[in-house]
């Protein structure tokens, strides 16, 4: 026989869990979630988990001090114990990408600030968890205001590879760097922007210093600037070759004793390849750049070894390498060349994507 008490009353109700209430305040945690682990969210200061319950309010006002910051975990310096994977060395670890103003000597117009990507690594031993990479950023605030260029780099390479205990430690730094350049016959000027990365490489306690350059010049396919010419000259037919916006990267290791400044490296560039893409341009300008262009027709090979030649002849260059991208006008695809000279950029394999990062939006 099934026996129906009646629902309690709201009444009865908040009784029961005042009473509940009272026994809790003076039970422990574990013998709340032992009666019902469900009641914890029900009871002040408890919850299903036996847990406190916690602030919600942002605490604008604490401040930590050394004992409470002792106290915080450090799971990046943990022991190996706590290491995901193989226990193997990592060649570079660190930060890609922090931003920041950093001033620097130019040969033309002084000092100039730009704003700079920087790229920080170490090398991470296989029984070490992890490291700061916070100590990466604090290098370089507390260098950038007062050094330049290659200073910058060598004294926040110094300071964290000693803050880090690392062997090995990497900086790179990346900027747009402008430079006035004149129009070929108006008399006209505007600002060329190049693309440009300092590397600085610590290996084993030895140390190599690399520049990196985007230049972007125009290249007249030489098979189309004849066939136009034999076109015109058998059949009286207009016909144009075709030419497209090129990319070459410049990556040289800084030798020598005397610096190689910003401008030298654009300009061993434009020796090698004269056809640099034009900013302010008039009519007269048009005329001279396709004249220029058909003086320097230029196969994409062609343009890596003309470089090479420049960068050979210049004796602050030691190790270097070349890539160029021709994107093509007349093809679906690109044409692409890649030289090295000495061991330091030879490689055996290459990125997937290395030929497609030679790419300028403008």
């Amino acid at each position: 026989m099934n026996i129906h008490h009646p629902a309690p009353s709201r009444e009865e109700a908040e009784a029961a869990l005042a009473l509940l209430r009272h026994w809790a305040d003076a039970a422990s945690r574990e013998e709340v979630a032992a009666l019902d682990p469900a009641l914890g969210p029900v009871l002040a200061g408890q919850n299903a988990a036996g847990y406190p319950e916690l602030n919600r309010s942002y605490p604008a006002d604490f401040q930590p001090d050394a004992a409470y910051r002792a106290s915080m975990p450090d799971l990046q310096n943990g022991p190996a114990s706590l290491i995901r994977g193989a226990k193997a060395l990592i060649q570079h670890v660190g930060i890609s990408n922090f931003r920041l103003p950093i001033r620097y000597h130019t040969r033309d117009a002084g000092e100039i600030t730009l704003e700079t990507s920087v790229t920080g690594t170490v090398s991470l031993e296989s029984e070490k968890k992890g490291i700061n990479m916070s100590r990466i950023m604090r290098s370089f605030y507390a260098h950038a205001e007062k050094d330049f260029s290659f200073a910058v780099v060598e004294h926040a390479l110094e300071d964290y590879k000693r803050d880090l205990g690392s062997f090995d430690a990497r900086i790179m730094m990346r900027f747009s760097f402008p430079v006035r350049i004149e129009s070929l016959r108006s008399g006209l000027s505007g600002w060329q922007y190049y693309d440009i990365a300092l590397e600085l490489v610590d290996v084993a306690g030895v140390r190599k210093r690399f520049m990196h350059l985007d230049y972007v010049y125009s290249s007249t396919c030489p098979c189309s600037l004849e066939l136009s010419e034999h076109a015109r000259m058998t059949r009286g037919q207009l016909a144009t070759p075709h030419s497209q916006r090129s990319v070459a990267r410049l990556s040289v290791e800084l030798a020598g004793g005397k610096r190689l400044w910003f401008e030298d490296l654009i300009e061993l560039a434009r020796s090698g390849v004269p056809t640099e893409t034009q900013v302010m341009v008039k009519r007269e300008d048009e005329q001279a750049f396709a004249e220029l262009n058909a003086a320097n027709p230029i196969f994409v090979e062609d343009a890596a070894r003309s470089f090479a030649r420049a960068l050979k002849q210049d004796p602050r260059v030691g190790d270097f390498r070349v890539l160029a991208s021709h994107q093509e006008s007349l093809h679906s695809h690109d044409a692409v060349s890649l030289l090295t000279e000495g061991p330091t950029f030879a490689a055996e394999s290459l990125d997937p994507r290395l030929f497609q990062s030679l790419f300028h939006v403008g």
